[in-house]
């Protein structure tokens, strides 16, 4: 059996009814501060709250993006946002910061934490480092990677893809990717 998470982003209120509407298993979106697509909506506190509870009445997961890099002066407070966000309701972090990373794994084990493109994770190396922070999924360039276009993963490894072309291999995913 094959389960594939259909993961579609949502940069307001309107575009995050629509990928519930159209089927989405969970959906990734910012908050003002600390994502990188400032460019968008976005969501406060308050209407992530919201979402949260539209989507989890619907089954569907909620994921905050924290895809930037978290500057020394910036982590007191990207971490109390992480707090308010997984208060407000998130299922989740994708995440670029690999301090961010590991402070979220140390500090909320319980949320799911997924690390962003952004990381630039393109090897088995940083896949392991990033299993041992506990992130899963790793998303991966698949088609810059060697490691994730050519090989398949060892045992234990399973393969997931998102519908934006990255490939995310992870613990817990059990889709195959393309070769």
């Amino acid at each position: 059996m094959r389960n594939v998470e259909l993961l579609a982003p949502a940069g307001n209120m309107a575009a995050l009814h629509a990928a519930v509407a159209g089927g989405a298993d969970a959906v990734y979106l910012g908050l003002e501060t600390f994502n990188a697509r400032r460019g968008a909506d976005n969501f406060t506190l308050e209407t992530l709250r919201e979402a949260c509870d539209f989507a989890h009445l619907r089954g569907v997961s909620v994921y905050v993006t924290m895809n930037t890099i978290i500057l020394p002066d910036e982590v007191g407070e990207a971490l109390e946002c992480v707090r308010q966000a997984y208060r407000a309701g998130a299922d989740g972090f994708i995440v670029q910061d690999i301090g961010l990373a590991a402070e979220i794994s140390r500090t909320l084990p319980e949320a799911s934490l997924h690390l962003s493109t952004q990381m630039n994770t393109h090897n088995l190396a940083g896949v392991r480092a990033a299993a041992r922070l506990g992130a899963s999924p790793v998303r991966c360039r698949w088609t810059r990677s060697p490691f994730c276009a050519r090989r398949r993963p060892k045992r234990g490894w399973k393969w997931r893809c998102s519908p934006t072309a990255h490939c995310a291999c992870a613990t817990r995913a059990s889709a195959s990717c393309p070769p």
